[in-house]
């Protein structure tokens, strides 16, 4: 590889506008050239919006099957544990197919950095219920908005992790305004920092925007994760052993 090149490749990404995977991964990418380990990081894409992550980042990244990101990330770093690996899908990748992979890979304490975009709906596959769908929240598998009677609560996996024993570092932050992605590319840069140093097991939640199949306007999308999302999922970091 160039070592002086960049992480995120120059070109137009394909996710629609204000589109929260834009701005998640462009800060991953800062972050790993921030650090100096692009030649040594590979990365784990999920079958989801960021099916084409490969597309767009300049280091090694592995296909995964739906579901198995943890899985994969998981062997990776133990046949490679001079690798820099990181993790990344959305709430239909890991936390439906893929919650068992996910929680265990946690309760194992990898030594891995996982980046989780919940923008509360599957949007790959048109727009259905996920496990993060509002209370409420119209989808086209939800018509109605989803009822808890039915479905069962939007589940929080910041707050599941916060009850193992294994993880370091657990963070929810937000990209829907420049404070809330400032303090999300902080987040990130911790979560890598924790896997050079040899940690252990990083989360960091990203509340993201999908306009899309929110059916809404960018600025209203915005102000959905300002006001809706993050008065369910609330944006906090619940565990840093630095601290």
């Amino acid at each position: 590889m160039n070592a002086d090149a960049k992480t995120i490749r120059s070109g137009r990404m394909h996710y629609c506008p204000v589109c929260g995977h834009t701005i998640a991964q462009r800060m991953i990418g800062d972050v790993i050239d921030e650090l100096g380990i692009r030649e040594r990081t590979i990365g784990t894409a999920p079958v989801g919006c960021a099916v084409l992550l490969y597309d767009y980042f300049n280091c090694d990244i592995i296909e995964c099957p739906h579901g198995r990101i943890p899985a994969v990330a998981t062997g990776i770093k133990r046949m490679r544990p001079e690798n820099i690996v990181f993790a990344y899908g959305g709430d239909g990748d890991l936390l439906s197919i893929g919650l068992a992979e996910t929680i265990h890979c946690a309760n194992r304490g990898e030594n891995i950095t996982m980046i989780f975009i919940n923008n509360a709906v599957y949007g790959m596959t048109g727009g259905q219920m996920a496990p993060t769908t509002l209370i409420g929240q119209k989808t086209i598998t939800t018509p109605e908005g989803r009822m808890s009677t039915l479905t069962g609560a939007p589940l929080r996996i910041c707050e599941m992790f916060d009850t193992l024993a294994s993880p370091v570092f657990i963070e929810r932050v937000a990209v829907h305004d420049a404070p809330h992605m400032h303090r999300a590319k902080q987040a990130i840069r911790k979560a890598f920092q924790n896997q050079i140093e040899g940690k252990g097991f990083s989360f960091v939640e990203i509340l993201s925007m999908c306009p899309t199949h929110w059916k809404m306007a960018g600025k209203d999308a915005c102000q959905f994760v300002g006001n809706e999302m993050a008065g369910y999922f609330s944006i906090k970091k619940f565990r840093d052993v630095d601290a």
